[in-house]
């Protein structure tokens, strides 16, 4: 499989200056392609393809007065940038059509220099390579100083180079992994875990464990409020209100890098340490429009989960996701007796059926282990609840007949 791995960058003054004009023209030439496309759709006329814009937007622009500063940069930026068009656009029709999973995907908007984030790709065509030194030499740019925070298992096939909002440089290397390497380095294990993710306590393990929730934004909210209060009584269009919003952004990248340190070192160690996981299937844009949203957001649940799921696919682990509606805090993980939900500040209970004392969040993270299969009976046996069939009035929606589903 193929994975990213990023790097600080730390270029010069010079190469600072190259890096924006790259950036600078990947946009324009995006931009353009967006305003060729939109064109030919008001005129009624058929998409112009990949290889005539790649003649019009780049080979005869740079014969023009108006385009010749995109020949200041490598021609594999700009070809790049065009792809990236090309995909944009085949992510709308096929999102349109019904093809692509996921939310549905809007039309390409025009970039801007004032958005968060700015990036150029070098692909081998462009012959970058890394020096002897550890430098990223890159074309019409220069060699730029990195930090090496680990070594990359194999050759690189690309390199993304990335602005974010707070000023920082990126290098985002594209690797394709070795499956006997990952082997040897994590080998199989005979554990299986089950996992309530909540808020109080980030995660609860069917084995009892509780990981308290870091809960990175609230730390920092003090320090947020405060650069945002200093960034409001700028003047807008000063040098002062550009200071003032590099440093709220740097502090919101500080908190969002932490939260991603701490989702990367729980979901390798229970990746390590189990070879099956099961896990609920949160619904978490719902719950970030309630009265929790702040804090939903402050967990996040779902960069945790797409975490598992490629650790789990990388190392050959098997991830379960059990439906959200599976009834884990209504069901008794040790007799399976149901008796209904319970309102939030109920967190212990005693079993009406059995007598056995709850824990809330022990028994839900026991009860997604059982949905998902990973349980095991007194005989050693797998123990998952059989499927049962909707009811005719639970398969549809306010007396609508269900919808049918693609393949």
């Amino acid at each position: 499989m193929q994975l990213r791995y990023a790097f600080r960058l730390y270029p010069d003054d010079s190469q600072r200056g190259a890096l924006a004009r790259a950036f600078g023209c990947a946009r324009v030439v995006f931009n353009d392609a967006v305003r060729a496309r939109e064109d030919a759709r008001a005129a009624g006329a058929p998409f112009p393809g990949a290889g005539e814009l790649s003649s019009r937007l780049i080979t005869q622009a740079k014969q023009t007065q108006a385009r010749s500063w995109l020949g200041e940069v490598s021609a594999v930026v700009l070809q790049q940038s065009l792809r990236d068009a090309e995909t944009a656009y085949k992510n709308l029709f096929a999102s349109l059509k019904g093809t692509r999973r996921g939310a549905r995907v809007g039309a390409p908007r025009f970039k801007s220099r004032k958005d968060n984030r700015q990036s150029i790709r070098f692909t081998a065509n462009a012959r970058w390579s890394i020096t002897g030194s550890g430098r990223l030499n890159l074309p019409k740019i220069g060699a730029v100083k990195v930090k090496w925070s680990r070594n990359l298992p194999s050759a690189p096939t690309s390199v993304t180079v990335i602005q974010d909002a707070a000023g920082r440089y990126f290098a985002s290397f594209v690797i394709d992994t070795d499956p006997d390497a990952d082997a040897v380095r994590m080998p199989g294990s005979g554990q299986s875990i089950g996992i309530d993710l909540g808020l109080s306590h980030f995660a609860i393990l069917s084995n009892g464990t509780k990981i308290d929730s870091p809960r990175f934004l609230r730390r920092a909210e003090k320090k947020l409020k405060k650069a945002q209060r200093e960034l409001s009584r700028k003047q807008k269009g000063s040098r002062n209100r550009d200071k003032a919003r590099l440093k709220v952004a740097r502090a919101h990248a500080q908190v969002a890098d932490a939260r991603r340190e701490f989702h990367h070192q729980l979901s390798t160690q229970l990746i390590r340490e189990n070879q099956a996981i099961g896990v609920e299937d949160l619904a978490v844009k719902g719950l970030a429009r309630t009265r929790l949203a702040k804090s939903v957001h402050d967990a996040g649940w779902s960069q945790f989960v797409a975490m598992l799921v490629y650790k789990a696919d990388r190392y050959g682990r098997t991830l379960i996701k059990i439906g959200r509606f599976e009834p884990t805090s209504q069901t008794c993980s040790a007799c399976g007796h149901r008796d209904g939900p319970k309102p939030l500040d109920i967190r212990e209970w005693t079993c009406p059926a059995c007598g056995t004392l709850l824990d809330r969040d022990i028994n839900s993270a026991r009860n997604v282990k059982r949905a998902a299969g990973l349980a095991v009976s007194a005989c050693g046996a797998q123990v998952r609840p059989e499927p049962v069939l909707a009811q005719r009035n639970e398969a549809g929606s306010l007396g609508f007949p269900p919808k049918a589903h693609a393949a």
